[in-house]
């Protein structure tokens, strides 16, 4: 029972909260780039099975989204691993 302390009979421990707030921040940024990703990602298909819908290969869904998607993934690990100095 290390870093643990006994106060009035309870015992209560020294350790610091896992996730600091700047943590939570960049989760959140996180969820934002994945969402918006998400957003951007969605649509562009035919009502209609046999109309092909061009729409589907531009810019916006083959590379603007899965970049943002991506680096919404960077930023959920970094905002785990970050460790902010005392």
């Amino acid at each position: 029972m290390n870093n643990l302390k006994e106060n009035n009979g309870e015992l209560s421990s020294n350790k610091q909260p896992l996730f600091r707030p700047i943590n939570y921040i960049l989760i959140g940024v996180c969820v934002l780039f994945l969402v918006l990703g998400y957003i951007l990602i969605s649509g562009g298909g035919s009502d209609d099975p046999e109309v092909f819908n061009p729409e589907i290969f531009n810019a916006r869904r083959l590379v603007v989204a899965p970049t943002l998607m991506l680096i919404g993934i960077i930023v959920g690990v970094v905002a785990i691993m970050f460790r902010a100095k005392k």
